[in-house]
């Protein structure tokens, strides 16, 4: 190698025996290294604070303390350079020991000089370690940045999506103020519940940390409160009582689950209970196993199976079934008992 070539890497040996070091400075200089050498520790550990070491070779025996003693401060330095133990000690429990305080590997000392070679390998090792270590973080950290900026553009997009939902929403609303016919009244507050079921999904996403699921208590107890709110507008009064556990939910699987929600409360609030009557509905979402969710809406009204001509368009049942489609499921209906009881179990 020429003069003038640039090295491999810069090796930093710590041993007291000058004469040692010269040799290894030899050795591993042929090898194309920079090579510098100090006798103690304490140079070693300054040295070391300055930067541009590649790798270390330590040797074990030195007046003071040990390179066992050493070898932990070296480790603890900010970016540490891979440590390759030297010494001349038969006993192996001194390279155990060397290995479990951060060394890469170790070197015996023999009296031939064959070490220097083994020392040569040992770092040829040791920086394409480093290196393939040094890649795997690096294309890690891009990973995360990666991610973190998908994510903060999907929060965005939620973020728009729910805004643009909200004023299709408010438009419903315009829109179902200037009518006067009560059908079309009706279907367009109905269009409007919808709308905010879906747009409620993306205001949970926006707003939390985790941008492709949905805590489904917290998302079905903002749900139940606009509904509420909407139908006692529209002049039909019942209390809803929501039990749901803290489970998170698939987004396309919770988009799907509050449009069920939102059909069949408002299907109870129209046709459970005739005018003038009081009464509740439920709303209950448990797991059932570990692999499912079990969607109760009931009530203690008029009573309806699933069976016969739906009341009103029939539209929300169609929607209902298209979203138990899209949840692998379909809705099923109590046969007996006071009111409706509507069940959807579906895998999550």
């Amino acid at each position: 190698m020429s003069s003038d070539a640039p090295a491999r890497g810069r090796i930093l040996y710590i041993d007291d025996d000058p004469g040692l070091a010269r040799l290894v400075q030899r050795a591993l200089s042929a090898r194309g290294y920079a090579v510098e050498a100090v006798a103690s520790g304490e140079a070693g550990l300054a040295r070391l604070a300055q930067g541009g070491i590649d790798a270390v070779a330590l040797d074990h025996h030195m007046p003071g303390r040990t390179g066992l003693e050493l070898l932990p401060e070296i480790r603890a330095l900010p970016d540490a350079p891979p440590v390759i133990y030297v010494t001349g000690s038969e006993d192996s429990r001194v390279a155990v020991a060397a290995l479990k305080a951060g060394a890469v590997d170790y070197v015996w000392k023999d009296v031939q000089g064959h070490f220097r070679e083994l020392l040569g390998e040992a770092v040829d090792t040791a920086l394409r370690q480093e290196a393939l270590r040094r890649d795997k973080e690096r294309a890690e950290t891009e990973v995360r940045e990666a991610r973190d900026r998908a994510e903060l553009l999907l929060r965005e997009v939620n973020h728009r999506v729910a805004n643009s939902l909200a004023l299709v929403a408010a438009l419903a609303r315009m829109q179902t103020n200037a009518v006067s016919d009560p059908a079309a009244k009706s279907a367009l507050e109905e269009m409007q519940a919808r709308i905010s079921a879906i747009a409620g999904i993306h205001r949970r996403l926006y707003t939390s940390e985790d941008v492709e699921a949905v805590e489904i208590d917290a998302y079905l107890a903002s749900l139940v409160e606009e509904l509420e709110a909407a139908m006692k507008a529209a002049g039909r009064d019942h209390a809803i009582r929501l039990a749901a556990d803290p489970i998170r939910l698939a987004t396309d699987k919770a988009v799907s689950l509050g449009v069920v929600v939102t059909e069949l409360v408002t299907n109870a609030y129209k046709y459970a209970y005739p005018a003038g009557s009081s009464g509740e509905i439920r709303v209950d979402v448990r797991p059932d196993g570990g692999d499912a969710l079990v969607l109760t809406v009931a009530d203690d009204g008029v009573g309806w199976t699933g069976q016969g001509t739906p009341r009103g368009t029939g539209l929300g049942s169609r929607i209902i079934r298209a979203m138990a489609t899209n949840l692998r499921s379909q809705i099923a209906y109590a046969a007996e008992g006071p009111g409706t009881q509507a069940v959807l179990r579906f895998p999550v």
